[in-house]
């Protein structure tokens, strides 16, 4: 990759991975969209490198983020999630993503999708940013403002603004690619997704 890559990625190799071939590629399958969600979500108040070192065990432990093997989870599935130190153990967190998938199921029962309701927020069309530092770079916008309201109203958890613009950052409905970042020109230009 030619230019300067975004600095937040640099100095971990999983980072500088993501940042590669995942961050801002607009996405729109169901599965992937839940996964961030939940990832996002159990990511409040830590940082983005320890979900992304556990993120293996997540799809082991969540049951590659199907939703309706996760909306059926029982006491005893969350007492084995408690104690597997390959994800964040945190109980509120755990209850959320159950939740979560339950809120997933009941929008596929009306007849959506939730890559419909999350691009929805963006018109169904990315937005393209330029920003030429990392200081410009916003935690949370109106939209992600929108979004978590729009979450929260349909029965979701852990879907505050900063972490619904971190979605939007990790699912492309943003690009928030530095202008000096070869991933900027390459995703504005529609050259890749996922």
């Amino acid at each position: 990759m030619n230019g300067q890559p975004c600095p937040w990625c640099e100095g971990f190799e999983l980072y500088r991975r993501y940042h590669d071939t995942e961050w801002g590629v607009p996405l729109k399958d169901e599965r992937a969209l839940f996964e961030l969600l939940l990832l996002e979500g159990a990511q409040a108040g830590l940082s983005w490198a320890t979900i992304l070192k556990k993120r293996e065990n997540y799809r082991r432990a969540f049951d590659a983020f199907d939703p309706a093997k996760i909306a059926a989870y029982d006491e005893a599935k969350v007492a084995a999630l408690l104690a597997d130190p390959g994800i964040v153990r945190n109980r509120a967190k755990i209850a959320a993503a159950i939740g979560n998938a339950r809120a997933c199921l009941a929008l596929y029962a009306g007849g959506g999708s939730l890559a419909d309701f999350l691009w929805r927020v963006v018109d169904g069309e990315p937005i393209v940013n330029h920003w030429r530092s990392l200081g410009e770079v916003p935690a949370r916008t109106a939209r992600s403002d929108a979004l978590s309201k729009a979450l929260q109203q349909a029965g979701f958890k852990f879907v505050g603004s900063t972490i619904c613009y971190a979605l939007m950052q990790s699912a492309g409905l943003v690009n928030d690619h530095l202008l000096t970042c070869p991933r900027h020109a390459e995703i504005a230009a529609g050259q890749i997704s996922r």
